[in-house]
């Protein structure tokens, strides 16, 4: 299997790296771009995998569309297709077929959708037949499910000919994230309102507008977890604002609690290495799951104690991402221990002991960037290195900019 060895000679770093568009933001945009009568330019586009499939399966007129590892690709491409007329496949990769989509389908088959399971009930591959005659405008839907499913829906929400009227039940998970999609959906000219767990979007048109897609916060947090570690760092990041969309942003909040500091100054995200630490932490990831990995890699190289929650969707991403870390933190004499099942609450405790190891990935690009600071530390090696080209192409490029040393082995 291939994989990478990664060094560094302990020298202070001090660089400016250039971040492409947020893959979260790009993804939307590219849905909403799609559903305006005149599509405009968007630029800074994410240069992930999961954004260029999706911009290539918007383009496409094939019959069968493979979205791969590419869940939000998956999930906003199910509901975008049952707008379009003919009959198109939806499929993906041997995990993709692993994740479930029962909980959107079936919303949209009571929305008015043809859809069919074509292997295991409930997860992909999907037959979906267009274009959608809608029976029925008003769906309750458990909030507590990845929030990619109901932006899906709120997206083509103003493009049926009854509105669409969501009643989530339970408590919401990651709304950031359902927060940005109506946002950008004003944006684009659509009015939707979201009261007491009840989103409601009229029948409306897009009107597409040339827009600029600001940097990822989620590449970003691989940088804080840099200059955590780093004996002395100072690292620039560029098109950074303090009220963005990306619910990632939410690191700037603790990140001194890591050791790190952050200022933004007209764009400028600029990082650096702090004395500071809090020895025992306890932090919800319930709305950013995303960066939890990086935090528990910053953690254990800072010998930190930490508790966390909300880390229930980590389930079933490209991995079980709780797993994979448990397993992977294992190897460096840190353990990850539940404390209560039903909250997905756990603590981290352990002394770092790093000999050599090798990290597996589980084909999780956020598993290869997690880890991959730890070899400031000491040497490491991470398989499957192209991984990352899911959210973050350039990252191995980028750590080198930063002074990593990296070999390629097969």
């Amino acid at each position: 299997m291939d994989r990478v060895r990664i060094s560094h000679s302990g020298d202070p770093i001090k660089a400016s790296i250039k971040i492409t568009g947020s893959k979260s933001i790009s993804n939307r945009v590219l849905i909403l771009n799609a559903l305006s009568s005149t599509p405009s330019e968007i630029k800074n586009l994410s240069k992930s995998d999961d954004t260029v499939t999706l911009d290539s399966l918007l383009r496409s007129n094939e019959k069968v569309l493979d979205a791969h590892h590419a869940g939000t690709t998956f999930r906003f491409m199910t509901a975008y297709l049952c707008l379009q007329k003919g009959t198109q496949v939806l499929t993906g990769s041997d995990r993709m077929k692993e994740r479930p989509i029962g909980a959107l389908v079936e919303a949209l088959k009571e929305i008015g959708a043809d859809i069919e399971y074509l292997e295991k009930e409930g997860y992909p591959p999907l037959k979906i037949s267009g274009a959608l005659v809608q029976k029925n405008n008003v769906i309750e839907i458990a909030a507590d499910i990845s929030s990619q499913f109901l932006s899906a829906l709120c997206m083509i929400g103003p493009c049926l000919s009854e509105g669409l009227i969501l009643k989530l039940k339970g408590e919401l998970v990651s709304k950031p994230y359902l927060d940005m999609t109506l946002q950008l959906m004003q944006k684009f000219g659509v009015e939707a309102t979201f009261e007491n767990n009840r989103i409601t979007i009229n029948p409306q048109s897009y009107t597409s507008i040339p827009y600029t897609v600001e940097s990822d916060w989620s590449s970003a947090s691989y940088h804080f977890a840099i200059a955590a570690i780093a004996g002395e760092a100072e690292i620039t990041l560029n098109n950074f604002y303090a009220d963005s969309f990306q619910a990632d942003a939410a690191i700037l909040s603790f990140c001194e609690q890591l050791g790190v500091k952050a200022s933004i100054n007209n764009g400028a995200l600029e990082i650096s290495s702090s004395n500071s630490v809090t020895k025992n932490m306890a932090h919800d990831f319930i709305t950013h799951p995303d960066i939890a990995q990086t935090i528990a890699v910053i953690a254990a190289a800072k010998n930190m104690s930490i508790k966390y929650r909300g880390l229930k969707t980590l389930m079933i991403k490209e991995t079980d991402r709780v797993a994979a870390l448990r397993e992977e933190l294992s190897k460096i004499g840190v353990t990850l221990s539940e404390l209560k099942e039903d909250a997905y609450e756990f603590l981290q405790e352990g002394e770092l002991n790093i000999t050599s190891p090798t990290f597996s990935t589980y084909q999780d690009h956020r598993m290869a960037m997690a880890f991959a600071p730890l070899a400031l530390r000491s040497p490491i090696e991470i398989e499957n290195p192209k991984v990352v080209n899911k959210s973050y192409p350039t990252f191995w490029t980028d750590l080198q900019t930063l002074g990593f040393r990296l070999e390629f082995l097969s």
